[in-house]
């Protein structure tokens, strides 16, 4: 009886360490281009995980950086998330992507370059070609002269729209970053330069919109000043 638990240990011992040292050469194997895999999106290829991320294949699977691949990829394409995973059984690396949805068209410059796009509800910018059409026949607002530093005040106004009764349809970014919005029925408005009034801007909008509902002021309105939104300028059409 104890020779035998005494083979019943070695051969548990023997599979360990078969199984440890197999699995350790597995992770030091080389990671081919045809060993990564791709899902949660079809906009992107495999070729597409190479340009836009350090990864530099052949590589030892131990050795990948998986955080920094995310957070390259996640800047580059434009994703909500992106998970990259090493595998043993199937070898190789998993990507899965988690794609931004647009609510909004949007313009930007590079270096006096237009680059069309489109823009989404946290105020990201999407390049067209790392987009999912689906539905874009729905959006009705622009956003022109996007920049890095407008998506939290693009976020706040794409919130607002939720819980306000106006309709934005153009959203306008001067170079030097003076906010103008145009509404469906209040035309023209002029919001300026400082961030921090956006929220107690848009609750006028939301007030004046209520207001002059049914109103025949509202056909006469050519644009509206909210600059200094305790002060608000209505400029009407003169007959």
């Amino acid at each position: 009886m104890k020779n035998k638990r005494k083979f019943n240990n070695k051969s548990f011992l023997f599979l360990f360490l078969f199984l440890t040292s197999f699995l350790s050469l597995k992770t030091l194997k080389k990671v081919n281009i045809q060993d990564i895999r791709i899902s949660g999106s079809e906009l992107f290829s495999q070729n597409d995980v190479l340009d836009n991320s350090s990864l530099k294949l052949p590589n030892r699977l131990l050795f990948i950086k998986t955080n920094l691949i995310e957070k390259e990829l996640k800047q580059n394409l434009s994703l909500k998330n992106v998970l990259v995973n090493r595998e043993l059984f199937p070898f190789g690396l998993s990507f899965h992507f988690n794609t931004r949805i647009p609510i909004a068209y949007g313009e930007r410059k590079i270096n006096e370059e237009k680059i069309l796009g489109f823009i989404d509800k946290d105020g990201i910018f999407i390049n067209k070609h790392k987009t999912d059409l689906k539905n874009l026949n729905k959006l009705s607002i622009e956003v022109f002269g996007w920049k890095e530093k407008f998506k939290k005040i693009l976020s706040e106004i794409f919130i607002s729209l939720e819980n306000y009764e106006f309709e934005i349809v153009k959203i306008t970014f001067s170079p030097d970053g003076f906010l103008t919005i145009e509404e469906k029925d209040l035309r023209t408005i002029f919001l300026g330069f400082n961030p921090d009034l956006i929220n107690y801007q848009l609750q006028i909008i939301n007030n004046l919109k209520n207001e002059f509902k049914n109103n025949s002021i509202l056909i006469k309105i050519d644009n509206i000043d909210l600059t200094n939104p305790d002060k608000p300028k209505i400029k009407v059409f003169k007959p």
